[in-house]
C-alpha cells in the first residue's frame, strides 16, 4: 500500500501517523494495491467545535474512494473516516465483478485541462480538477456518485460514447444528462 499523510495548519507527528496508517491498513486486506492520501488540518476558527479534520483519497483499480470527517480529537477523527471508507469498500465489493473490471479499464491518462483568463465582470473558476471520463452505465455511474459522496458525476456512457452527467436531485432521486 502507497501511503501519503498531509498535514494543514498542524505538524503531523509520528504517532498520529503510525495510528493513522495501522488504521488505514485495514483496508489493504480489501483492497488490492491501494494509494491512499490522507490530509489531516486543524480548523483556525474558535467556533467550531470539530476542529480536527481528516480526509482521505484512495485510488484502487477501480472507483476513487474519497471520505472527510471532523471531531473534536484527531484519533476519533481518523478513526471515523476509516469507519466510512470500510462501508465504502464494501459497497464496492460487493458489486459484480464485470463492473468493477470495466471501471479498471476505463482508467486511462487523465483528461488535459484547458487554462481560463479570469475577467473581473465575468465569474472566476478558482479550482479546476481532472480525471479521467471512463465508459460505463449510468446505472455504475449512480454508484461513483454514491461512493464519492459528490452531488453529481460525469462519465463517458458505454452505449452511445457520449459524454453524460448523472445528479442527485432534491427529492432524492437521479436524473441523467444527455446531450443531443
Amino acid at each position: 500500500m502507497q501511503f501519503q499523510v498531509k498535514g494543514r495548519n498542524l505538524e503531523v507527528s509520528d504517532s498520529i501517523r503510525s495510528y493513522a496508517e495501522e488504521k488505514l491498513g485495514k483496508l489493504e486486506r480489501q483492497l488490492t494495491d491501494p494509494r491512499v492520501e490522507l490530509e489531516l488540518s486543524l480548523e483556525k476558527n474558535p467556533s467550531i467545535a470539530a476542529n480536527h479534520v481528516a480526509e482521505a483519497t484512495i485510488w484502487t483499480d477501480g472507483p476513487v474512494l474519497r471520505a472527510r470527517e471532523s471531531s473534536s480529537d484527531m484519533r476519533a477523527s481518523i478513526d471515523q473516516l476509516v469507519e466510512k471508507l470500510e462501508r465504502q469498500v464494501n459497497r464496492y465489493r460487493t458489486r459484480g465483478r464485470s463492473r468493477r473490471r470495466r471501471a479498471a479499464r476505463a482508467s486511462g491518462p487523465p483528461v488535459e485541462s484547458i487554462p481560463v483568463v479570469a475577467d473581473e465582470a465575468e465569474p472566476r473558476i478558482v479550482k479546476t480538477k481532472q480525471f479521467a471520463v471512463g465508459p460505463m452505465g449510468p446505472e455504475e455511474a449512480v454508484l461513483q456518485l454514491e461512493l464519492i459522496g459528490h452531488d453529481f458525476f460525469v462519465f463517458r456512457n458505454a452505449d452511445s460514447s457520449e459524454v453524460n452527467v448523472v445528479y442527485r436531485r432534491r427529492d432524492g432521486e437521479y436524473g441523467l444528462i444527455e446531450p443531443q
